[in-house]
């Protein structure tokens, strides 16, 4: 399946929803008022597009309602724009100049998120790069087996202690690691963490410190994997781990679960953080780097 046929189909329930609300008012030949635009403000709303950002969207169309002369040219500047503000930021995953890059993974359980590391792996080892996983989400021995299990279905090394470890002191070694075996990529799995737990938000700071001490200028991607099916609940969430551990990058699973991909848009808006990965099912090759273009284009297909 091509790449924008894959993200039709994960993108079929969200789809749906723009097309039972934003594309229904945009109904051929009709003619821009504002009645057109309260109806699209409303439905915008209604697919999880979010307040804000839905605000400025009727804002932009407004500004260039001159231009604008039917409903089809409204649909069309509406996908212009939501992809340019996507692009914001790149989606590219971040690359050291020298050495490995070290990539930390943190979210709530339930996210997704130590999938999530087994599809990236996936992903990079695909193209060719050499990826070291470090099992720092020491609270839990189902969190390192699960990963183990990644690490073996995608034959990489990791590194990983005793349940109880300490997770930066986990953390230091695989960087180390990652080091010495020469690898392209140290992906660091975080403990799953609800964003109101504050000694757990202050290990995943020390976490960040510690990668630092390990390889100058690490973490180099810090990724914050959001459920979609949360939709605008993921805003707050992401709002303090950003503020913990200043988020570089948003990999949105689950999204072929939901209707609520619209979110997607307000929480790059809100964050100011782009999104580098998503989510579109449930084996290891269910993993896409972002596309903009194709996601604002699938969203109106």
């Amino acid at each position: 399946m091509g790449l924008f046929s894959k993200l039709k189909a994960g993108l079929s329930k969200t789809r749906t929803s723009f097309a039972s609300g934003v594309k229904s008012v945009l109904t051929l030949g009709r003619a821009v008022d504002e009645t057109l635009l309260e109806e699209l403000e409303e439905s915008l709303l209604l697919a999880d597009v979010g307040p804000h950002t839905t605000s400025e969207l009727i804002e932009a169309v407004r500004g260039a309602k001159e231009r604008l002369k039917t409903a089809e040219d409204v649909q069309a500047f509406l996908q212009k724009e939501i992809a340019e503000r996507l692009h914001i930021g790149g989606t590219d995953l971040a690359k050291a100049e020298e050495g490995p890059t070290v990539v930390l993974v943190c979210g709530v359980n339930g996210s997704g998120k130590t999938t999530s590391i087994g599809k990236l792996t996936k992903f990079l080892s695909t193209q060719g790069h050499k990826v070291v996983l470090g099992a720092a989400d020491t609270f839990r021995a189902a969190a390192v087996e699960q990963l183990t299990i990644w690490s073996e279905r995608n034959d990489v090394d990791i590194v990983r202690q005793a349940t109880g470890a300490d997770p930066a002191a986990v953390t230091f070694d695989a960087c180390q690691a990652g080091r010495a075996r020469d690898a392209d990529y140290v992906i660091i799995d975080t403990a799953g963490r609800l964003h109101t737990q504050d000694n757990l938000m202050a290990e995943l700071g020390k976490i960040r410190r510690v990668a630092g001490k390990a390889i100058e200028g690490a973490p180099h991607e810090v990724l914050l994997v959001l459920d979609a099916t949360t939709g605008q609940n993921a805003i707050r969430q992401a709002e303090l781990f950003n503020k913990t551990a200043a988020v570089t990058g948003l990999f949105v699973s689950k999204l072929d679960g939901t209707a609520k991909g619209g979110a997607i848009i307000a929480i790059r808006d809100t964050l100011g953080v782009p999104v580098k990965f998503i989510g579109l099912g449930e084996q290891i090759d269910d993993i896409e780097p972002f596309d903009p273009d194709a996601f604002s284009a699938a969203l109106f297909e």
